[in-house]
């Protein structure tokens, strides 16, 4: 078994700042990359940021010189620090990873936390 636990959410008002984490745990044998996601009500579940195990990161447009992820690969945790929110940032916010559990033969992506709720309102 494997849990992705996210913490961090909450309200924040506009031009303010939250700090997300999600730690992995379980019958983990190696993580090779960890991501966020998010999904607002009525749309599509989209990627914020993602990481490699070699500190590798890639971010959407809307996210870039805002948003940082960063990882720790002794804790299987990821972070992500989110400055200068706005409305358009509330969604709920889903830990990824794509990690290979102890006695697998590859490597899957589909290992999600279950959600932290992020809203920037006034």
């Amino acid at each position: 078994q494997v849990q992705l636990v996210e913490s961090g959410g909450g309200l924040v008002q506009p031009g303010g700042s939250l700090r997300l984490s999600c730690a992995a745990s379980g019958n983990i044998f190696s993580i090779a990359a960890m991501g966020w996601y998010r999904q607002a009500p009525g749309k599509q579940r989209e990627l914020v940021a993602a990481i490699t195990s070699g500190g590798i990161s890639n971010y959407a447009d809307s996210m870039k010189g805002r948003f940082t992820i960063s990882r720790d690969n002794a804790k299987n945790t990821v972070y992500l620090q989110m400055n200068s929110l706005k409305p358009e940032d509330t969604a709920v916010y889903y830990c990824n990873a794509d990690l290979r559990i102890r006695g697998g033969l590859r490597y899957s992506d589909d290992y999600w936390g279950q959600g932290t709720q992020v809203t920037v309102s006034s």
